[in-house]
C-alpha cells in the first residue's frame, strides 16, 4: 500500500461503450428501485421524453458540460453557478441518449447529504440507476464485497470513537493529553493517513507541510504508532483505513481491479478541490488507463487543507490531461449583484496559486439590498443585535428556515443560542445529532412502515385519503400533535422533527399524485440511507466550515474580528489565504440579505481592543478605496452598535465572589456556576409554571419566553421593581414591557395579572 504512485498513460476508449451488469451486482447490493425526491423537479416531459429534454433550461456553459461526454472534462464552477445541475444533467443526457449505461457511471462527492441530493436529482431526470456516493461509501462497499476473496474472513469492525482509542494510545505511551490536545492529535493522525504518511515519517512530513502539531512531532509519531498497534491487536479499522485498504487491494490484486473497472467506466467527481492524495490515488486505481473522467471544483472554495485536501489535483488537471475540455461556470444564479460584488472583492485581494485561478462571478439576479456592516461594543450586544435583526426579517416575511448565523468556531454559538431564545426565535444547530438517528424519528419511521404494510386493514386510516393526513394520523397515534408544544427546547426539537416528516410527506404527495404510504416509506428509507434529511424549521446556527454547500435567503456572518477571521493560529501566508477563502464561502451562502458584524471587546465593559477582520479592508465603508457598486449607489455605512439603543453595560461581576464573568451562561446567572446559589426554589417553580402558561398561549417553546437560566437569575435576585428586573441578562426592554408586571407580581407573592403575552 505504500508503493509509489504509478504514472498511467491516458488512453481514450470509445465513449459510448457500455456494460450490462448481472441482476444483483456488488455495487448495488440488491437495493430496491428508487423513487424521485420531491425536493427536485422532474425533467421536462418526464424520463420517457427524448434526451434533449434534459438540456432545456441550461445556459450555454452548462449545456457544454452536459453534452461533452467524451474524454476528460474539467468544470471550473464558481459558487452558485449551478454545478450540480450541470453534472447531473450531463449524466442524465448520457444515459437517456444511450451513450452511458447507468450502472457504468459512478458519481463521487464528499458528504452523504450531497450524494443524496445528487441521487435525487438523477432519479427525477430518468437516470436512477447511476451510483452517487462519497469516496468512503463507495470504497466501503468494495471493501466489504472483496475482502473475503482478497484477504479472507470477515472485514474488521470499524472504530466508532477514534478519540477514545487515541486517548488510550497516549496513556500507553505515557503522553498525557488534555481535551483540546486529544482532538488535535486525532486530527494529525487523520492527516497523516490521508497523505499516506507512516508514523516514522510523520515528523519530517509535518515539518515540510508547515503543520503545527499539538505536541512534539516525535510524540505524535509515537502516539500514531501505538494507535495503529491497538487497532491491529483488536482487529479494528478506522475511517481512513477504508480508503487505504481499498487502495491496497486494487493495487495488489489486478483481477479485482479489473472487475471494478469493468463495472465502472465513467466517473464524475464533485468538489474536486477537496480531494486528498489518498482519494486521488483511489480514483486513479478506479480509472486504470482510461480517461472518461469529469471533475468539478473551485479552487477558491478550498477550505479543508487541514484534513489533507488540496486544490493541486484540480489545478493540475490540464497538465495530466492536455487534451481535456475545460468549461468555466461564472453565471451566479444564487446571489444578488451586491453579494456577488463583495465576494469578488474578497478574492481580488487574495494571493497564491488558488487566487491565480479565481473565477469572477457575474450575478444573474435582480439587485437587492447592500450588505450591512455592523460594529458592536461587545459580543453579547452583537448577539442581541443579530437576534433583533432576525426578528425583523421574520416579521417582514423571511422564513426562519431561510436564515443562518455563521461563525468561525462552534464555541461562539452559545451566546447566539441565548439571544435567539430570548428574542423568541426558533433555531437549530447544524452539526448536532443526525436527523434520522433521532429517537423520535426512528419511532416515527417504524410506525409509518407498519401503517404502510397494513394499508386497508388499519382502522386508524379509515376515511383518510390524502397522504399528508395519513401521516399526521399515524404520527398522532404515537403522541404527536399538530400544534407546537409549550415545553422545553428538547420537546420543541422533537416536535419539529416530526413536523418536518409531515411537510416532506405533503411535498412528496404534490410531486407524485397518487403516491401511497408504501411509496413514502420507500422514499424515507432511501433518504435515511443517504442521510438526506428534510428541512427542520428554525434559524440555522453553524460554523463556516459546516455551511459549505448550503445557502439561505439571509446570512449573518458574526464575530468577524482580526484574530477570529483569520483565526489566530493561521500563521503562514497559505493558512491566512485559506481563512480568506473560508470567509468567501460564508459570503456566497447568502442569496439576498447579508450582514457582517464584529464586536470591539468580548464582554460588556471590556477594553475595545479588537478591530474588524483585515479581509474587510477596502470593502467596508470607510476602510479605504473600493470599486463602485454595481448599478451605482454608495451603500450603507458601518452601523455602530449596540443595537436598538441598548445601553452600554459595565463588566458583569459575580454577585457572590465579585469575579468578572465572561461566559454567557454565567453572565445570565450573574454568578459563577460553582458559586453557591441563593435561589428561592419556590419562586423558581412558580415562575416556571407561569412561563408554561405563557408559552402555551402563544404557541412558543418555553425557552422563548425566558430561558431556565434567566428564570434562575430572577429567582435569585427576587427583584422588587422594574429597574431591578431590567438589569438581569435575558430580560431586556421588550420582555420587560411584555412580561415585567407578571414577573414582579410573582416575585412579590401575588397572582399575576393574567396578561396574554401579546406584544405591547
Amino acid at each position: 500500500m505504500g508503493s509509489p504512485v504509478r504514472q498511467v498513460r491516458p488512453r481514450r476508449p470509445p465513449c459510448g461503450r457500455t456494460s450490462r451488469p448481472p441482476p444483483r451486482t456488488w455495487q448495488h447490493g440488491g437495493v430496491t428501485a428508487a423513487t424521485p425526491f420531491p425536493s427536485f423537479p422532474s425533467a421536462a416531459g418526464g424520463p420517457d421524453d427524448p434526451a434533449d429534454a434534459v438540456l432545456q433550461g441550461l445556459d450555454p456553459e452548462q449545456r457544454e458540460v452536459a453534452t461533452t461526454l467524451r474524454g476528460p472534462v474539467c468544470v471550473l464552477a464558481g459558487a452558485g453557478t449551478g454545478k450540480t445541475r450541470a453534472i447531473t444533467h450531463r449524466i442524465a443526457y448520457g444515459v437517456r441518449s444511450g451513450q452511458l449505461a447507468p450502472a457504468s457511471v459512478l458519481a463521487v462527492t464528499f458528504t452523504n447529504r450531497a450524494a443524496g441530493e445528487m441521487r435525487g436529482r438523477l432519479r427525477s431526470l430518468g437516470a436512477g440507476g447511476v451510483q452517487a456516493r462519497t469516496f468512503h461509501s463507495a470504497a466501503l462497499r468494495q471493501l466489504q464485497y472483496f475482502w473475503p476473496r482478497a484477504i479472507g474472513g470477515e472485514l474488521p469492525r470499524l472504530v466508532e470513537r477514534k478519540v477514545q482509542l487515541v486517548a488510550e494510545a497516549g496513556a500507553r505511551c505515557g503522553i498525557r493529553l488534555d481535551r483540546s490536545e486529544l482532538r488535535d492529535a486525532t486530527g494529525e493522525i487523520e492527516w497523516a493517513k490521508v497523505t499516506q504518511t507512516v508514523p516514522a515519517d510523520y515528523p519530517a512530513a509535518a515539518r515540510k507541510a508547515g503543520r503545527e502539531a499539538p505536541r512534539d512531532p516525535a510524540e505524535i509519531a509515537q502516539l500514531y504508532g501505538m494507535y495503529e498497534q491497538l487497532k491491529r491487536d483488536r482487529v479494528l479499522i478506522d475511517f481512513e483505513d477504508v480508503l487505504l485498504l481499498t487502495v491496497g487491494i486494487l493495487q495488489d490484486r489486478h483481477d479485482i481491479a479489473e472487475q471494478v473497472r469493468s463495472q465502472y467506466q465513467h466517473f464524475v467527481v464533485d468538489e474536486y478541490q477537496d480531494v486528498s492524495p489518498l482519494q486521488q490515488r483511489l480514483l486513479e486505481l478506479w480509472l486504470g488507463d482510461r480517461d472518461s473522467l469529469c471533475v468539478v471544483g473551485d479552487a477558491s472554495q478550498t477550505i479543508y487543507s487541514f484534513t489533507g485536501a488540496t486544490p493541486d489535483h484540480l489545478l493540475d488537471f490540464r497538465r495530466r490531461y492536455p487534451h481535456a475540455t475545460v468549461v468555466k461556470l461564472v453565471r451566479d444564479y444564487r446571489s444578488t449583484p451586491q453579494v456577488v460584488h463583495l465576494a469578488n472583492g474578497l478574492l481580488a485581494q487574495a494571493s497564491g496559486r488558488a487566487a491565480d485561478h479565481r473565477l469572477e462571478l457575474v450575478s444573474q439576479r435582480e439587485p437587492g439590498p447592500d450588505p450591512v456592516y455592523a460594529e458592536y461594543a461587545d459580543e453579547p450586544a452583537e448577539a442581541e443585535g443579530t437576534a433583533a435583526r432576525i426578528r425583523d426579517l421574520i416579521a417582514a416575511g423571511v422564513p426562519a428556515g431561510e436564515i443562518a448565523v455563521l461563525f468561525r468556531i462552534n464555541a461562539q454559538s452559545e451566546v447566539y443560542e441565548q439571544a435567539l431564545a430570548d428574542a423568541g426565535v426558533p433555531y437549530q444547530l447544524r452539526g448536532a445529532e443526525r436527523f434520522f438517528e433521532r429517537a423520535e424519528v426512528q419511532r416515527a419511521l417504524l410506525a409509518l412502515r407498519g401503517a404502510a404494510r397494513s394499508t386497508g386493514n388499519d382502522p386508524l386510516l379509515d376515511d383518510v385519503v390524502e397522504l399528508g393526513a395519513q401521516v399526521r394520523a399515524v404520527l398522532g397515534s404515537t403522541g404527536w400533535n399538530p400544534e407546537p408544544p409549550a415545553g422545553s427546547g428538547a420537546v420543541r426539537e422533537q416536535w419539529e422533527s416530526l413536523a418536518a416528516l409531515v411537510r416532506l410527506a405533503e411535498d412528496f404527495a404534490r410531486a407524485r399524485p397518487g403516491a401511497t404510504l408504501a411509496h413514502l416509506a420507500v422514499e424515507l428509507e432511501e433518504r435515511r440511507a443517504a442521510q438526506h434529511a428534510p428541512t427542520v424549521q428554525g434559524v440555522t446556527l453553524a460554523s463556516l466550515h459546516a455551511a459549505k454547500g448550503l445557502e439561505w435567503d439571509a446570512v449573518f456572518l458574526v464575530g468577524l474580528t482580526d484574530g477570529m477571521v483569520p483565526i489566530t493560529y493561521a500563521k503562514t501566508d497559505e493558512q491566512v489565504e485559506e481563512e480568506r477563502r473560508l470567509l468567501y464561502v460564508g459570503v456566497t451562502r447568502a442569496r439576498h440579505h447579508l450582514t457582517l458584524s464584529w464586536a470591539l471587546s468580548r464582554s460588556p465593559g471590556g477594553r475595545p481592543s479588537r478591530g474588524p477582520s483585515r479581509f474587510l479592508n477596502g470593502l467596508r465603508p470607510g476602510s479605504g478605496a473600493r470599486a463602485s457598486r454595481p448599478g451605482g449607489g454608495g451603500g450603507a455605512g458601518v452601523e455602530r452598535g449596540p443595537a436598538r439603543g441598548r445601553a452600554r453595560r459595565g463588566p458583569v461581576r459575580c454577585r457572590v465572589c465579585g469575579r468578572t464573568l465572561t461566559e454567557a451562561g454565567e453572565m445570565k446567572l450573574m454568578r459563577c456556576e460553582d458559586c453557591p446559589s441563593a435561589m428561592d426554589e419556590g419562586l423558581y417553580e412558580r415562575l416556571r409554571a407561569w412561563r408554561g402558561v405563557q408559552a402555551g398561549r402563544q404557541g412558543l417553546p418555553a425557552y422563548c419566553v425566558f430561558t431556565d437560566k434567566t428564570l434562575m437569575a430572577i429567582a435569585e435576585a427576587a427583584p422588587g421593581e422594574a429597574g431591578e428586573l431590567a438589569v438581569i441578562p435575558g430580560v431586556g426592554g421588550r420582555k420587560l414591557d411584555r412580561y415585567g408586571a407578571d414577573v414582579l407580581a410573582i416575585c412579590a407573592g401575588r397572582e399575576p395579572a393574567g396578561g396574554d403575552g401579546a406584544d405591547a
